[in-house]
């Protein structure tokens, strides 16, 4: 529908009986309201083509095929207008004409009716009314009409200044590209300056435990060569124990590249650091009070508690070093639940139930910027020489991996509060049932074979040697195509101990794997330094197969070796 502005005040008026039509007509140019008469329906439409402000229609014109079409106009009108109408009826009241009257004015949306006879005031006052509801519509459309010419010039503004945007993008792209050659320039040097640090503090404690190990044998092989054997025990013991902080440096060193074996199990935390009491007080000193306090009933977690033990004890060690004139640590548990809006907050974690152990201590503390990078590889703030920066990154490698979340809270001069939050474990905790270890390694029975895959030769007669003492057979190969040719003849095998990598293409799980295609109950054993997760299954391992990490204790190996046979 399109409009004239001169015809958009101009009532329309259809009155085809009698002399309706003209008295109004008279009546409205008397008022000075411009009016025109429409012989029927089809002429009432055209007029509203070219716009009108109201229709002032008898009831009498809406009988017939017309009022069809009425109402099709009607329902075509644009989303601004609602056209005025006014009815003028008759004083016939039956229900049925009053019904129909009804249905005719919710046909025409916006209609009021006005009996006959009717008087020129009351048809003038209803006349404007309607003009001025008309009027209001049409400044609704001018209104509509400048946002629609407001939005275009929106748009052309918005193209040209994309264009300009695309421009500058550009520009920004390249100054970029520049920035990332430089940056990458400056994290090698800062890449070189953190393994040069750790290497520095590696060193340092590998030299000391080296010198430990070498130092005992020197002096156990001239004891051995003057036939002097009394004292030997002295230095086996000696050289076991910087043997021991080795592997305890390593192990470090693979939690915080979260690749170290885990055994996770469930766990009752308040059990675990209760158990620790003694160690705790003998590490922290006299000069540190500790305190305890557990929340009531505590969840039971699913980590690896050897783990857990070691994490906790760094922790301490860490509050100790913040505490040089003395002071007090606090350890607390206490179960706690992460929403699902914090965990979006945190990467790699879930939403769920946690056990949080606080570790916190009146020392020194540290400012924002220290506690931002406690947890980062290699860095710390004691002397060069006096540490290696794995500690915390351990802790947080450890918790990581166990699918927990770690905070820190620190104040220079307020001391220092770390929390570890663990998942919780859906499940009762069972008693460990194991019997104690025996003073001697436990025997083979009769005809026991055990078949060692490993490309350590020293690894390998170790072993070895440790199964023909113990009354096992023992086969070797040193990768894995060659242990498959054993596997694949008939020699009895009870037990296939394998290390996990393996060189010429068949790493220890594929291997198992393929036994296990001829020996579906073949037991598994992998021994390994360095577990990386792909190699056993993402840590998912099948029935009757374990993992044990180097080194370890042959009494160990032995007692792992009968469990697993029988």
């Amino acid at each position: 529908m399109s409009t004239d502005e001169g015809c958009e005040q101009r009532i329309m008026v259809l009155a085809p009986i009698g002399r309706d039509g003209p008295a109004i007509v008279d009546v409205l140019h008397r008022c000075g309201q411009v009016a025109l008469i429409c012989r029927d329906t089809v002429a009432l439409l055209a007029a509203l083509d070219h716009g009108g402000g109201a229709v002032i229609v008898a009831e009498e014109a809406l009988f017939g095929a017309g009022v069809g079409l009425l109402a099709h106009w009607v329902d075509a009108q644009a989303p601004w207008s609602d056209l005025p109408f006014i009815v003028l009826t008759s004083r016939q009241s039956r229900p049925e004409v009053e019904a129909w009257r009804q249905r005719t004015v919710g046909m025409l949306r916006n209609a009021s009716l006005l009996e006959r006879p009717l008087d020129a005031a009351t048809l003038s006052s209803v006349a404007r009314s309607a003009l001025r509801a008309r009027q209001r519509q049409y400044e609704v459309r001018h209104y509509l009409a400048e946002r629609i010419e407001a939005a275009a010039r929106l748009e052309q503004l918005v193209d040209d200044r994309t264009h300009k945007l695309e421009l500058a993008n550009a520009a920004l792209h390249q100054q970029i590209a520049e920035r990332e050659k430089t940056e990458d320039a400056l994290r090698q040097a800062q890449k070189m300056e953190a393994v040069g640090q750790l290497t520095g503090g590696l060193a340092h404690d590998f030299n000391n435990m080296l010198a430990g190990i070498s130092g005992s044998l020197e002096i156990m092989q001239r004891r051995i060569d003057q036939g002097r054997h009394a004292d030997l025990g002295r230095y086996v013991e000696i050289a076991a124990n910087s043997s021991n902080r080795a592997a305890a440096l390593t192990h470090r060193l693979l939690a915080f590249s979260r690749r170290q074996t885990l055994s996770p199990k469930p766990t009752d935390a308040g059990a675990l650091i209760l158990g620790m009491t003694e160690l705790i007080a003998g590490t922290v000193g006299p000069m540190i009070s500790v305190a305890r306090g557990f929340a009531p009933g505590l969840w039971p977690i699913l980590c690896d508690p050897h783990q857990l033990e070691s994490a906790v004890l760094n922790l301490v060690i860490n509050a100790r070093d913040a505490m040089p004139d003395g002071g007090a640590l606090t350890i607390e548990l206490a179960n706690t639940e992460l929403d699902d809006a914090y965990a979006a907050r945190h990467a790699d974690l879930d939403a769920g139930d946690y056990v949080v152990a606080s570790i916190s201590d009146t020392g020194t503390g540290m400012s924002p910027e220290t506690a931002a990078r406690a947890f980062d590889p290699f860095f710390t703030t004691k002397p060069l020489g006096a540490g290696t920066g794995l500690g915390l990154s351990m802790v947080y490698g450890f918790v990581k991996q166990s699918k927990g979340h770690l905070r820190i809270y620190s104040e220079v001069g307020h001391g220092t509060s770390i929390c570890v939050y663990l998942p919780r474990y859906y499940g009762d905790i069972l008693s460990n049932t194991s019997p104690p270890a025996e003073a001697g390694m436990p025997r083979a029975q009769p005809g026991e074979t055990v078949l060692i895959v490993d490309d350590e030769p020293s690894i390998r007669v170790l072993v070895r040697e440790v199964l023909n003492d113990l009354g096992y057979a023992a086969l070797e190969a040193e990768d894995g195509r060659g242990a498959l040719q054993i596997l694949h003849s008939d020699s009895q095998i009870n037990l296939l101990i394998t290390d996990v990598g393996l060189p010429n293409g068949m790493n220890g799980r594929q291997l198992a794997d393929a036994a296990r295609q001829n020996r579906h109950n073949l037991r598994v054993l992998f021994i390994t330094g360095y577990a990386e997760k792909a190699a056993v299954g993402n840590g998912l391992l099948e029935e009757g197969m374990e993992v044990m990490t180097k080194p370890f204790a042959l009494h160990a190996l032995a007692s792992k070796i009968r469990e697993m046979i029988h």
